[in-house]
Parts: structure tokens; sequence; C-alpha cells
């Protein structure tokens, strides 16, 4: 018998009420619309309410996943959240959402790899599914970046929004030549550029005192020329290693599910891998980078709009913090 292969059962998501346009950060900082849509293709992102945890939005967007499979809480096996925003710094906020959906004693934890998180969570999750160490894993992805923000500083506070996704993976057995599930992942990370996108403060490097609270060490810093350069260069190959380790090419690829950092990389990417930016899933312009939820979001969307269907191949790609990037081709 076959060994089993993880396969998406159910997709959520959950996006705050808020809209912030980029006519309102105009407002805020030395900005304008016109500057943000042509850089970046963002028009409006979400912004999660006062109350409002990063475990409360991981939650609801997991409920959704495991509402739309059909299957209770009380069967999972696992549960891995992507997020750099946890509710606290320790414990994982992976136990808040175990203790919110009602989940049982099952092993609950953190993955940080930023904008690249939920792809090394699905990562995991396959290979625990594959060696039948576990049956359903729920994978989230999910930030709430408006609190680690410098909304005084137009090259970070302009990029981002907050929301959650999520996607339970449960075991399939192949049939025939075209196995359903996921059929490969590619993970990287390189620190030597890990500097160019960091939260310096709050760490054991840097503890936080005033003088660092009073230089905002404890937001978000970026160096976005360096990221941009070693993104769709990155992208791309991570993009064509997990095409070609899934058995697919361009021609096969039903859908794009990138991460939605920039609409300009995007379009770069598109060209590289000769696939039509019509077939990418696109939703920076409403969202934002969501940083890890960008992906799940995004692929829910897809899926309850009817656009991604059974026997749909897809890639996923993302690149963030550390830098960490990857691919994955799925058959949905």
């Amino acid at each position: 018998m076959n060994p089993p292969r993880s396969r998406i059962l159910g997709t959520g998501r959950f996006l705050p009420e808020q809209v912030r346009t980029n006519d309102q950060l105009a407002r805020m900082v030395d900005t304008s619309d016109a500057w943000i849509t042509e850089r970046t293709g963002i028009k409006e992102r979400r912004i999660a309410g006062d109350g409002t945890v990063t475990s409360d939005m991981a939650a609801a967007a997991g409920r959704a996943a495991l509402e739309m499979a059909g299957v209770p809480a009380s069967k999972l096996s696992m549960i891995i959240v992507g997020t750099v925003t946890p509710d606290v710094p320790m414990p994982a906020t992976a136990v808040f959402v175990q203790q919110k959906l009602g989940a049982g004693a099952i092993p609950s934890f953190d993955v940080s790899a930023a904008c690249a998180g939920f792809l090394y969570g699905l990562s995991i999750a396959d290979q625990f599914i594959r060696s039948g160490q576990a049956e359903y894993v729920l994978v989230v992805g999910v930030e709430l970046l408006s609190r680690v923000l410098d909304w005084s500083d137009r090259a970070t506070c302009v990029l981002f929004g907050d929301g959650a996704g999520a996607v339970l993976l449960g075991p399939t057995r192949g049939d025939g030549d075209r196995p359903s599930g996921v059929l490969s992942t590619r993970l990287y990370s390189d620190g030597a550029l890990a500097d160019a996108l960091v939260i310096p403060g709050g760490g054991t490097r840097e503890p936080l005192d005033a003088e660092g609270l009073a230089n905002k060490r404890n937001k978000v810093h970026m160096s976005g020329q360096e990221i941009f350069k070693v993104a769709v260069k990155n992208l791309t190959s991570a993009t064509t290693d997990a095409m070609v380790a899934g058995g697919l090419d361009g021609a096969d690829v039903d859908w794009v599910v990138a991460h939605q950092a920039n609409l300009r990389i995007l379009t770069q990417v598109a060209s590289r891998l000769s696939v039509p930016l019509e077939r990418f899933v696109l939703n920076i312009d409403r969202y934002g980078n969501t940083s890890s939820a960008s992906i799940p979001i995004a692929l829910d969307e897809a899926v309850r709009d009817g656009r991604v269907r059974e026997g749909h191949n897809l890639i996923m790609c993302a690149l963030g913090a550390g830098i960490s990037w990857g691919g994955a081709a799925v058959r949905f």
C-alpha cells in the first residue's frame, strides 16, 4: 500500500473589519495613494481592533477551515502556527489557539519564518502526515503587524496589514498518475541578510529599555531595496524547484498562490516562470502584506469563490525576514 499523502481538506480566513486606505495613511505620513499604488499595488489594508490578539484571528481562521472540512477540533493531531507577532513571547500562540478551538492535549507550536511561515508549517505538517505520526494537522498563518509598525515610517507602514488564514491537512492515498495532495515543498534561509528585515529590540541581543523604546527598536525595520533584489530571484528559483520536484511545468499550473508582498515582485516572477499574471491569485490591493497569513488568505478566497477547484495544480511561494523563502506544489 502506498504511504499517505497530505491533502488540503479545508481552508479558512479571518480579516479585521477596520479598513485603512492609502488616503488615510497620507494624512498620517508623507505619502499618497498614487505613490503607494505605483510602487506596491496596495490600495488598502485591514487593522485589528484594540481588543483583538493574534490567537483570536488564528482561531477564527482555523475554525472556518475545520468547518469546511467537516472535521471537529477534537480530531486534530497537531496545530502549527506561523507568526512573528505572537500573543506573548512565551508560550507559543498555538497553545492559545488550541484552547480557543477546544482541541485536545495535542502538540501545538509556533514557527517563526516571517512571510514564509505558512510554507514552513505546511512542509512540517506534510512530513508528519506522510510518516503516519499525525492524521489531521491545522496549519495557520497569522500576523497582527499593526502593533509592531512605526506609523511614522512610510517605508514600512504602507506595506503591512493584519489577518489570518488556515488550512486543514489530512491523509489521502493517491490514485493513478494524478495523486492529490502536497506534491513537494522546498524551503531555504540565508542569515547573511537577517538584518535587512528585522525587529531589532526585545530579544537577548538587544533587551528593550527606555532608550530602545524611544528609538522604536521594538518596531519593524527594513532595507527595502535589499529585500526586493533577492525576492524575485529566490521566489523564482524556489518555485521552479518545487514544480520540478512535483512533476509539473508551467503549462500544468492552474494557479499560483503567492505571498502578497509587492505587485511588482509578483509581475517579475510571473514573467520568469512563463506563467501569466492572470493565473496568480491576487488580493494585495485589498489587504497589503499580511506576512505568513497572505498565502492561506488568498487560497481561501480562491477556493470559496470557485476559482480553485478539485484537481487544480497550485504553486505556492513566499519570501520574508530571515531571509527565509520557499515553494510548494499542491494538487487541490
